[in-house]
């Protein structure tokens, strides 16, 4: 037996400061051979097992679990959907739009809206035509359902004599049926939320020309819960193991946008003024969202669910499963502005 004296210094030395000490204390020359073979070849190339810490954004080819506090995940969003580095990029730099005080979504507080009698001065008016062989497309981010035939929005909230003409639906969906929409409502999620995208062609000659600008973009938002199937959905939803992949789109015979209004009368809506929720994250938005929500069957929003970010034989970064979901922005600060509702 040996005991090895106290180490004497200003500072503990490090655990392999201890070995060669250790070596000469040794008598025997084997036991050295040992402890040389042991503490300098065996020691060093064991590596101590750390689980990984999986950011909720990394998840998922970046298309996170977002089961966590929507507050702080502007980043979260920004490198879920466009790429950007969560760990050393502030997104605001890469889109300054996304840093003014007026973005969205926001979560709706539904006591703390205003009831404006005004609202139905004029009757929010929607002229929706059926559109023939509209173009259904996977981006990578979202479903764009874009439409040829002209449809277009009036009354309400948007400026007296001006029409906005319908240009796209967009779906943001979750994973599971606990989250999914972009908006909240009294802090409750719902699984799907689709957006009507209209610009001002009273004012602008296209959508690109009215985004950014006052009174530019309207876009209509309608909540979507689990339960019967949705007739008017089933055009696309049927089509979507076609465009499985980026990048994919198919092109469908009809679809009605009637078919996606939930209220005849039109009355039972909030409006607030934000922005896109994609970038540019420009301002300018008139957002209608509607009390009463959708409703689609499981089996189709798990249609949504098998769809993919990336072109078909990609080859996936390590911890990426390619399953496009997930895809919605956290709610932004209400700042100052006022929700308006339509109805009491």
């Amino acid at each position: 037996k040996f005991r090895v004296g106290n180490f004497t210094g200003s500072s503990q030395p490090s655990l392999l400061s201890y070995p060669g000490q250790l070596i000469s204390l040794l008598p025997d020359p084997p036991l050295r051979f040992f402890f040389f073979f042991f503490f300098f070849l065996v020691f060093p190339s064991v590596k101590p097992k750390v689980s990984k810490v999986e950011s909720p954004w990394s998840r998922a080819c970046t298309h996170a679990s977002l089961d966590y506090s929507r507050a702080s995940e502007r980043q979260a969003w920004a490198s879920r959907q466009w790429g950007v580095d969560p760990a050393g990029v502030e997104w605001g730099l890469v889109f300054p739009d996304a840093n003014g005080e007026y973005q969205s979504p926001i979560n709706l507080n539904s006591r703390e809206a205003r009831y404006d009698p005004s609202l139905l001065d004029v009757r929010l008016s929607p002229n929706y035509v059926v559109c023939r062989d509209c173009e259904v497309t996977n981006d990578g981010h979202t479903i764009q359902v874009i439409l040829k035939s002209k449809s277009v929005l009036s009354g309400g909230p948007l400026p007296q004599g001006h029409e906005f003409e319908l240009y796209e639906v967009r779906f943001h969906w979750g994973r599971e049926n606990q989250r999914g929409s972009e908006h909240t409502v009294n802090f409750k999620a719902f699984p799907m939320e689709l957006h009507l995208i209209h610009w001002n062609s009273t004012l602008f000659g296209s959508i690109d020309e009215a985004v950014g600008k006052p009174h530019g973009i309207a876009i209509i938002a309608l909540f979507v819960q689990i339960g019967k199937e949705h007739v008017g959905l089933k055009a696309v939803t049927e089509i979507l193991q076609d465009i499985q992949y980026k990048g994919k789109s198919k092109t469908i015979p009809c679809f009605n946008p009637n078919t996606l209004l939930p209220d005849p009368l039109l009355r039972d809506y909030w409006v607030y003024e934000g922005s896109l929720t994609i970038p540019p994250c420009s301002e300018g938005v008139t957002w209608i969202l509607f009390r009463y929500p959708l409703t689609i069957s499981q089996l189709q929003i798990e249609e949504f669910r098998r769809l993919r970010t990336h072109v078909k034989g990609a080859e996936l970064v390590e911890g990426c499963d390619g399953i496009l979901g997930d895809n919605f922005r956290p709610t932004q600060p209400l700042s100052d502005r006022v929700i308006r509702a339509a109805f009491q």
